[in-house]
């Protein structure tokens, strides 16, 4: 069984200046002489961290991190009040390109999971020739189905305790709607108190469903406050938006990038971004293979899930 490298420090840091008034935190760590990789973080809105990381041999690779518009250490931060008609796939996908080209980087692999995935294959469809290798985990394909299966009730028959705790902040008159409309309402609340709290029962949703069995630091972390808004606004704003693709756009442009190597790793159980997603992904793109761990939810810290992704970056190296 293959497990997380060894924690590491970064090398080098800074901040990358991307118009529109945003600045992107970005590292870089491992060797400096190294194949060059990219971390893409979930989300969208949820940061990078120090693990992140250690899913890529120091040794052989460089390694690089950063935090999208509106999150983790990139500013403006959404609780500071971020513009987020700025923020969008696509300025997100040329940020990408932005600090490719600010490295000299001439081209890398992209690993990314759950909205990760999503922005992965964005980015490898929009420009294949900068595009090493894929390494996708939980994989989203941003389809209407799959945020109606997660927001709207179909997961809530798996977790009734907690489904019911999600739409408590729902008024009674608007449950018969569509819940990410009405949460995108709240969380934009000029009340901060009403948007803090929507904020915090979007994101302990999200967190208290992520693995296959409860892991409670992993709640207590995602219903942090700042944490919270930056993650639920963000998240809410890309999925009352459609994401800024066309519905099924990512299978139906898959062409443009069915050549590039890849991974998929995905959780048997996850509730998260079901199945099926990878499964279709998979049969889209020849050059991918695909892992299915029994015993895995969506995280990308349960041991199977660990496993695939370090075994695939160690074959990519």
């Amino acid at each position: 069984m293959r497990h997380l490298y060894p924690e590491i420090e970064p090398y080098e840091t800074g901040f990358l200046e991307v118009g529109d008034g945003q600045r992107i935190y970005w590292e870089c760590s491992g060797n400096p002489t190294g194949k060059p990789a990219v971390f893409l973080h979930g989300g969208p809105g949820g940061g990078t961290a120090p693990f992140n990381r250690q899913f890529f041999d120091p040794q052989a690779y460089r390694i690089v991190l950063f935090d999208q518009r509106g999150c983790g250490n990139s500013t403006p931060h959404i609780a500071d009040g971020a513009d987020l008609s700025v923020n969008t796939t696509q300025h997100l996908v040329a940020d990408i390109e932005a600090l490719r080209l600010h490295l000299s980087i001439d081209r890398w692999l992209v690993f990314g999971g759950s909205w990760g995935s999503t922005l992965a294959l964005t980015y490898a469809q929009a420009h294949p020739d900068r595009v090493t290798e894929l390494v996708l985990r939980g994989i989203f394909l941003l389809r209407r189905t799959e945020i109606d299966w997660y927001y709207n009730g179909a997961a809530g028959n798996v977790f009734p305790e907690l489904w019911e705790q999600f739409v408590a902040q729902i008024p009674q008159a608007e449950r018969d709607g569509d819940f990410v409309e009405a949460y995108h309402r709240l969380l934009n609340s000029p009340d901060r108190a009403v948007a803090t709290a929507a904020a915090v029962a979007w994101s302990t949703w999200e967190g208290a469903t992520s693995a296959l069995l409860p892991k409670p630091d992993r709640v207590a972390q995602t219903a942090e406050p700042r944490f919270a808004l930056a993650f639920a606004v963000i998240e809410n704003h890309y999925f009352h938006n459609r994401g800024f693709l066309e519905d099924g756009q990512l299978l139906a442009q898959i062409d443009a990038m069915s050549h590039i190597p890849g991974v998929i790793v995905q959780g048997r159980y996850d509730m998260v971004c079901p199945a099926t997603s990878a499964w279709e992904l998979h049969k889209s793109w020849p050059a991918s293979q695909l892992h299915i761990v029994d015993d895995a939810g969506h995280a990308a810290n349960e041991p199977g899930i660990t496993h695939h992704l370090v075994e695939a970056t160690d074959q990519f190296r």
